[in-house]
C-alpha cells in the first residue's frame, strides 16, 4: 500500500523521531513532518488525539495512524517501494529484531535518559542535572555495549555500511550517548561497534535528519 504522502508527527529532539526519519530517508520515502512537543502542556490535547500515552512519533498515512517506533519502522519498510531495510536471511533478520529490542529495553533508559540527559541535555535546556543519575547510567552502560559489541563482531547486524531499521534505531540513541565524554570513551573501547557507528554517522540519511539540539533555544 502506498496511498498519499505520509505525515510523521514528532518532537525535534526525540531519538525515536530521529529513528523514524532515518528509516524514511533510507527507504526513499517523500514525507511531511509535523512538530509536536509532548512536554508542552499547550500541545497536550493535540498530542493525545494522536497518541493515547502522549508520546512521539506518530505516522499518519492512508487513513491509518501508527504509533510505537518499531511498528512505524516496520510499516515504512513494508508499505513503500525502495530498498529493503531488513535482512532476508533468517538469522540476520532475527539479529536485527534483537538489536531493536535491546535498544528499547536496555539502551534507552541508561544511555539516553540517564547519561545523555544528565550529562548533556538537561544543562542545554537550563535544567538541573543529577550526577547520581548520570553515574547510574554509566555503570549500566558497559554490559549493554558489550552485548551490542558481540552482535557487531558477528557481522550479521551492525556491520559498517549497513543501515537497516535496526541500525537507524540504535544509532540515534548511541549518537546522543556519545555526546557525553564518558559515553564516547566507553564506545571507543568496543572496536566493532565503534567501526559501525563511525560509518553510520557519515550516511546521508543520518546527516540530513540530525536533530538540532539548539532549536527552540535561539
Amino acid at each position: 500500500m502506498n496511498v498519499g504522502t505520509p505525515v510523521l508527527n514528532g518532537f525535534c529532539h526525540s531519538v525515536y523521531t530521529w529513528s523514524a526519519r532515518i528509516a524514511l530517508v533510507e527507504k526513499g520515502v517523500d514525507y511531511a513532518y509535523e512538530e509536536i512537543n509532548p512536554f508542552n502542556p499547550d500541545e497536550a490535547e493535540r498530542g493525545r488525539l494522536l497518541h493515547p500515552f502522549l508520546r512521539v512519533p506518530v505516522l499518519l498515512h492512508g487513513g491509518a495512524k501508527l504509533f510505537e517506533t518499531v511498528a512505524i519502522l516496520t510499516y515504512v519498510d513494508e508499505a513503500f517501494e525502495g530498498p529493503s531495510l531488513m535482512p532476508e536471511n533468517g538469522l540476520a533478520r532475527a539479529r536485527a529484531v534483537q538489536v531493536m529490542s535491546i535498544t528499547d529495553a536496555y539502551v534507552y533508559k541508561p544511555l539516553v535518559r540517564q547519561v545523555f540527559s544528565h550529562g548533556c541535555y538537561r544543562a542545554l535546556m537550563g535544567h538541573e542535572c543529577d550526577p547520581d543519575v548520570l553515574r547510574q547510567g554509566l555503570n549500566t552502560a558497559p554490559v549493554v555495549l558489550d552485548a551490542l559489541e558481540e552482535i557487531a563482531v558477528e557481522g550479521l547486524a551492525l556491520k559498517p555500511g549497513q543501515a537497516g531499521l535496526a541500525e537507524g534505531h540504535l544509532f540515534s540513541q548511541l549518537d546522543y550517548f556519545a555526546m557525553v565524554r564518558e559515553g564516547r570513551e566507553l564506545l571507543r573501547m568496543r572496536p566493532a561497534l565503534r567501526a559501525w557507528f563511525d560509518a553510520m554517522a557519515e550516511r546521508q540519511a543520518v546527516i540530513a535528519t540530525r536533530p538540532n539540539l539548539m532549536k527552540g533555544l535561539e
